[in-house]
């Protein structure tokens, strides 16, 4: 059971750092993970919202949490990977559906994020089907929960 809830708390993580880290540091390090290119449908590949700064800081946030968890940090910086890689694929669909950079898609902005990682991960920590989809319910309640507080504290640039 620790290692589920271990595992929450860095799914957490991942996707916490870069919204920390883009409210201290402002722009600095704010560079397009996709180089500010345009898909042939003429809309950004990713969005200027999916950065490298977020990249490597959910990676480092992670591996620090895992390690101190005693979880590893093999496993924070798998995690940390997986969670952007699930958030670069869900910004890469929301432009093909011609949503912004920060627009609602519930389901889409958690989803991925959280499932990819978990799926990795299943077979080592035993996770069965019911597993994961607590799991993603329980990010997904969480994500949903802590936009409104994270936007009155200036910290998200929409309450959802």
């Amino acid at each position: 059971m620790w290692e589920k809830s271990g595992l929450l708390l860095l799914l957490i993580a991942a996707n916490g750092a870069p919204i920390l880290l883009a409210w201290a540091l402002g722009p600095r390090w704010d560079w397009p993970l996709d180089g500010g290119r345009i898909h042939p449908d003429g809309r950004p590949w990713l969005g200027g919202h999916i950065t490298t700064r977020g990249l490597v800081g959910a990676v480092l946030a992670t591996m620090l949490l895992a390690y101190l968890l005693g979880l590893g940090a093999g496993l924070g910086a798998l995690i940390g990977l997986l969670a952007m890689v699930g958030d670069a694929l869900s910004s890469f669909v929301k432009r093909r559906l011609g949503l912004q950079p920060g627009d609602k898609a519930t389901g889409l902005d958690q989803i991925p994020e959280s499932l990819l990682p978990l799926l990795a991960v299943a077979g080592p920590y035993g996770l069965g089907w019911l597993d994961l989809a607590l799991l993603v319910a329980a990010f997904t309640l969480f994500d949903m929960g802590v936009s409104g507080p994270l936007y009155r504290w200036h910290l998200r640039g929409r309450p959802y």
